[in-house]
């Protein structure tokens, strides 16, 4: 990877290690403790008015920055994506068309320098799940939002009860998200994607024909499981899934982070 896509991928996680200094301490209400006062990750799941477990909060993905991750899968479900590579621990890998693996293998032979966060862009949804910088999840009865440090991003879920849109609209980086809840567990499905997307930092494709379907799940207070299933037959011969972990953060805030500003690449 070249030095500009380098510094951009990485801002948003060193900087996200400041947001404490930002603002005077404000603890967050609600949270169970453990006696020392610490945030007990395994306490009762908070729930809304409708009885689902709410998913709002400040979450982070569940590894210190700069930890190696899993190699193995986790023996209660899908592989651990990668952030470089997002197939990383699938085994044998994702199972690209022969089209996709010659792209993939074209970017990743200029040093991923198209990598949209490279160049300020959206940098797709699963790059998002798994960079390290913090998100915020709101969720209301009929919309959940997720606002993203890095780049400033943001994604909306809508659990009103709408289809997915089938009248060809304007493809989104981030696709047409709808949710619903089956038990404890809200289920996204997610279409309407711009061609030429990457899913990772190596360029993993995805296309306009992509389905991406979430499995969103709050185990316990500090911990939530995302189980990201990928359609797309375009670019891989079947649907394949992964899982990416975070956790909760407490008392801390998202910064500020305009990819723009201040940028000397180049120059």
């Amino acid at each position: 990877m070249n030095a500009r896509a380098v510094a951009i991928v990485f801002a948003g996680v060193l900087t996200a290690a400041a947001a404490h200094a930002q603002w005077p301490g404000y603890p967050t209400p609600g949270v169970p403790r453990t006696p020392d006062g610490k945030a007990d990750l395994d306490g009762p799941v908070p729930r809304t008015a409708e009885g689902h477990p709410d998913l709002s909060g400040l979450w982070r993905v569940a590894r210190p920055f700069g930890q190696a991750e899993p190699e193995t899968p986790p023996p209660d479900g899908p592989p651990v994506a990668g952030f470089r590579d997002v197939g990383q621990n699938i085994e044998g890998g994702l199972p690209l068309t022969p089209w996709a693996a010659e792209l993939r293998a074209a970017r990743e032979a200029e040093g991923s320098k198209d990598n949209p966060e490279a160049h300020c862009l959206p940098m797709g949804n699963l790059q998002f799940h798994t960079q390290g910088a913090p998100r915020r999840f709101v969720q209301t009865p009929g919309l959940t939002v997720i606002l993203y440090e890095a780049s400033m991003g943001y994604r909306q879920i809508f659990t009103d009860g709408r289809p997915s849109p089938d009248n060809d609209p304007q493809p989104w980086y981030y696709g047409y998200s709808t949710g619903r809840w089956q038990d404890d567990t809200l289920v996204v499905t997610t279409t309407s994607f711009r061609d030429g997307e990457w899913l990772d930092i190596l360029g993993s494709p995805l296309t306009g024909e992509a389905t991406v379907t979430e499995r969103f799940r709050r185990p316990s207070y500090g911990r939530m499981e995302i189980d990201i299933t990928v359609d797309d037959p375009k670019a891989y011969t079947k649907p394949w899934t992964v899982r990416v972990n975070q956790e909760i953060m407490v008392d801390e805030e998202l910064i500020e982070f305009v990819c723009l500003e201040n940028q000397r690449f180049g120059q």
